[in-house]
């Protein structure tokens, strides 16, 4: 799942989330958001049951990302839309 909140002040709050128990084990967001670096942004468990992570960008900003799993398992989320093969692609208001 993924959140987008309205525009602020330039920027955008980006909520990527997935379900606690799949997959299992840690799970990262890695897109050019954050020069695809998979520590930047774990997953982590919140108390509504979900993981998530929150990336703040530019208002208007198209993102490209992917989902990094433990032992080096890519995915994709199914709530992008838009997918080229190498990863989503979602574009957030401005």
């Amino acid at each position: 799942m993924i959140k987008v909140a309205k525009p602020a002040r330039g920027s955008v709050r980006v909520t990527f989330a997935l379900p606690v128990e799949e997959p299992a084990g840690a799970v990262s967001v890695v897109g050019d958001f954050n020069g695809w670096d998979p520590y930047a942004h774990p997953l982590r468990k919140r108390g509504n049951g979900v993981r998530s992570a929150v990336v703040t960008v530019p208002a208007g900003a198209t993102l490209r990302f992917r989902y990094l799993a433990e032992g080096g398992v890519w995915f994709d989320d199914e709530a992008a839309g838009v997918f080229d093969g190498q990863g989503a692609t979602i574009t957030v208001p401005g």
